[in-house]
């Protein structure tokens, strides 16, 4: 699965009571899915999943797959503290039609997440899982910093296709990058290599009232569903119509995403591929316009779009985290709205700090 571009961890919308607030929560993917971002995650750590039950999860999972656009990349934030855990909340996510599953570190034990803990972990979830596993690490909150050299290690799993790395450093990065520049992999994407999920190829065979061979595909869409990568195959620009579909084989490796908005541009040059970005949740537009410019190999304009919310993404979405970040939404017609305790609202002030930060990054 192609993992490049922009990618909002959407926030989970409360009712004032603390329920989940499931009409605002299709409201904000719908409009996600009219912006450019290549995906969607659900249930990442600006969703607050740590803070919602297991059937709440499973609920903002299946509203948000309903809610979605059949073009956009669906990752599922499946990580809890146990691998068993972890895995059935996978299963599930891929029975919805998610196409990622994103699973954090595991970090309560801090003092044995040893390399053969995180090892074992990664690889019974991988080895089973039936969907591809992008690993997410995220030292701020979780106080464990997965190590460059354990990622480049995991990388080598046939099912471990990625990472989310929020640390900041951009220097480690280019470690990942580089040391995992020998995984080649071979993705589906479209004749303008964009990436093809299972439901593009389900909506399109439906509009097209055709049946077509899936079997033109060198991954088949029930391969894709599972998850499971095969071994590269030389780059071929032959296109096959599947579903109605004009798809190609695109090249890939272990593809890095960062987590860091204020460092997003820096962390493309360093060779990551892509972003999953709080602060795309109040600005999913600002922060797609650095990615095209710098896919564009315009590099003046990509730091320039950098420099223009640098300042916000640092502040909001480094600093005041989930209640700046939901009151970042409200300023731009998204629903961000309440959090939910033990996380309280920004005060008065921080309001007033926030709407002059977003003055200028209207989305």
């Amino acid at each position: 699965m192609l993992l490049n571009g922009i990618f909002p961890p959407i926030s989970t919308p409360f009712y004032p009571e603390g329920n989940v607030y499931f009409k605002k929560l299709e409201h904000n993917v719908e409009r996600y899915s009219k912006t450019p971002v290549a995906g969607i995650v659900v249930l990442g750590s600006t969703g607050e999943a740590i803070l919602l039950s297991d059937l709440e999860r499973r609920d903002v999972l299946q509203a948000a797959r309903e809610a979605a656009a059949p073009n956009k990349v669906l990752i599922a934030g499946t990580g809890v503290e146990s691998a068993d855990g972890t895995l059935q909340l996978t299963e599930y996510a891929a029975k919805l039609g998610y196409d990622i599953a994103m699973v954090r570190t595991p970090h309560y034990y801090k003092k044995q997440m040893l390399p053969a803990n995180l090892l074992a972990f990664y690889r019974f979830v991988a080895d089973r899982s039936p969907l591809p596993v992008i690993i997410y690490n995220f030292p701020q909150t979780t106080g464990y910093d997965m190590p460059a050299e354990l990622v480049i290690e995991l990388a080598e799993h046939p099912n471990v296709v990625g990472i989310k790395e929020s640390s900041g450093d951009v220097e480690k990065v280019r470690r990942m990058v580089e040391g995992t520049r020998h995984v080649k992999r071979s993705a589906t994407v479209t004749e303008t290599f964009e990436a093809v999920t299972p439901r593009m190829i389900s909506a399109s065979a439906e509009g097209n009232r055709e049946l077509v061979s899936i079997g033109a595909l060198t991954e088949s869409k029930e391969s894709m569903e599972a998850g499971r990568s095969r071994p590269a195959k030389p780059s071929s620009s032959s296109v096959s119509v599947v579903g109605g579909l004009k798809t190609r084989q695109k090249e890939v490796g272990f593809q890095v995403l960062v987590g860091a908005a204020h460092q997003l541009e820096p962390s493309l040059q360093a060779g990551a591929v892509g972003a999953i970005l709080a602060f795309a949740d109040a600005a999913p537009t600002a922060c797609y316009e650095i990615y095209a410019a710098w896919k564009e190999s315009d590099l003046e304009l990509a730091r320039l779009k950098q420099e223009r919310i640098a300042k916000a993404a640092q502040r909001i979405g480094g600093e005041l985290g989930i209640p700046g970040l939901k009151y970042a939404m409200d300023l731009n017609g998204y629903f961000g709205g309440p959090v939910r305790l033990p996380l309280l609202p920004v005060t008065v002030d921080v309001k007033t700090e926030i709407e002059q930060l977003m003055a200028d990054i209207r989305n």
